[in-house]
Parts: C-alpha cells; sequence; structure tokens
C-alpha cells in the first residue's frame, strides 16, 4: 500500500480535469440561437458551470420560454459538442500530472461527471485520460446529476471503495455539495474565481480559491499524503 493508504480519488470532468467549459459554451450558444435566443453570452454560460447538461437544458427551457423538450435541446446540442471536444479539449497541465502521480502510487481514480455518457467517453479518448481511470460515471447514469451525491457514489462502487476512502476533486459548489452529502473529502479548485465563497464550497476541506492557477499536482499530492498520515 502507498503512502495515501486506502484512497481514492474521484475527479469531475469539466473545468476540473479538463477545459470544456469554452466548447460547452460555444455548443451552447449555436443551440440556442437555432431557437430563436441569438444573445447567449458567456456570463451567461458561468451560471450553469457544475450543473448537469440535462438539467441545464431544462433551465434553458424556463429561462426563454422555449416550447421544446429539454432532451430535444440536448440532442441538438451534443453533437456540435462532440465535435468541439474531439478536436480542442484541453487538459490543465497540473492535472495531468497528478494523475500520472497517482497513477504511479497505484491509487484508484474515477471521473464522475455531469456530461452525457458519450461525452466523458469521447473526452477521456481524445486526451488520453482513459487508461488511468478504473470507472467514468455519468450523471444520466443514476437518479439525480449534483448537488445529489448518487454520481460519486456509485463512482466509488464501481471503484470498490468506501464513500470514506475517497477524495473528490470539484470545481464547481454544487459539485463540492455532492461530496460532502456522499459522505467524502474534497479539494475544491473554482472554476469561477467569483463563486469561491458560494454555500457548496464551505465544507470542502481543501478549497484552493485562485482555482487551476492555485493547484499544483505536487502541493496536492503533499496534501493528500499528510492527510493520510494523520489519519493513521
Amino acid at each position: 500500500m502507498s503512502d495515501l493508504g486506502a484512497l481514492s480519488v474521484i475527479f469531475d470532468l469539466d473545468g476540473t480535469l479538463v477545459d470544456s467549459e469554452p466548447n460547452y459554451y460555444e455548443a451552447s450558444r449555436r443551440t440556442l440561437a437555432e431557437h430563436g435566443v441569438p444573445d447567449y453570452s458567456w456570463a451567461d454560460h458561468r451560471s450553469y458551470v457544475g450543473v448537469s447538461t440535462l438539467e441545464t437544458a431544462a433551465l434553458w427551457r424556463e429561462r426563454y420560454g422555449l416550447n421544446v423538450p429539454a432532451r430535444t435541446l440536448l440532442a441538438a446540442m451534443n453533437p456540435r459538442y462532440l465535435d468541439l471536444a474531439r478536436k480542442r479539449t484541453v487538459v490543465y497541465p497540473q492535472m495531468r500530472k497528478f494523475v500520472e502521480l497517482l497513477a504511479a502510487d497505484g491509487v484508484p481514480m474515477a471521473v464522475a461527471s455531469g456530461s452525457s455518457p458519450e461525452v466523458v467517453e469521447a473526452i477521456l479518448a481524445a486526451t488520453g485520460l482513459g487508461p488511468y481511470l478504473r470507472a467514468a460515471v455519468s450523471s444520466e447514469e443514476v437518479p439525480h446529476g449534483k448537488p445529489a451525491p448518487g454520481v460519486f457514489l456509485e463512482a466509488a462502487r464501481r471503484l470498490g471503495a468506501a464513500p470514506a476512502d475517497c477524495v473528490v476533486l470539484e470545481d464547481a459548489a454544487p459539485g463540492a455539495a455532492a461530496a460532502r452529502a456522499a459522505g467524502m473529502r474534497c479539494i475544491a479548485i473554482p472554476y469561477v474565481a467569483a463563486q469561491a465563497d458560494a454555500p457548496g464550497f464551505a465544507t470542502a476541506d481543501l478549497l484552493l480559491r485562485g482555482g487551476q492557477r492555485e493547484f499544483t499536482a505536487q502541493g496536492t499530492y503533499a496534501w493528500l499524503r499528510d492527510t493520510a498520515a494523520r489519519s493513521h
């Protein structure tokens, strides 16, 4: 067993492992324009960070008065997003290093994402992250997306890990709240720095208020090692 004990690590995908929000914004903007919403802005998009794609589509229906089922909106957006995701998804360099450090230590890892299963699969394949992960779960595979804990609990189940032995990395407040509800520790790396004071982040065990600019593979690995040592 490594210095990290029985630890398993569960990553959110979008905004945590990969900077996919610009791709999601572009796919969303094109989809909404097609349905008569011509002025969807980046500021609008930021309010949906951390919300599953299906729930985002349902919120669009309410906000813009769209007479289209949420799943129809999602079916229009997903192919656009997949095309962008395969071509230009960027893995945060320090996150890739962190994944490699954990893999070298034999730590079981999973992804638990609000994106659809096909999107998760496409990103993991395009970025080369797939082989490092023993499981990948979409919130579409559980009854409720984040902040409900189901997607994290299912990831732990697939890893064969107890929730108390899991640490979640998250960029959004609903995800941090979901980790807490699942009985897991959480490292929070806010994608939107202005949201660092959101209530969901208040329960994080480690809050990197500066987001990815503050995250380092070695620093986070050392924090995990120190935490494991204190718990023995």
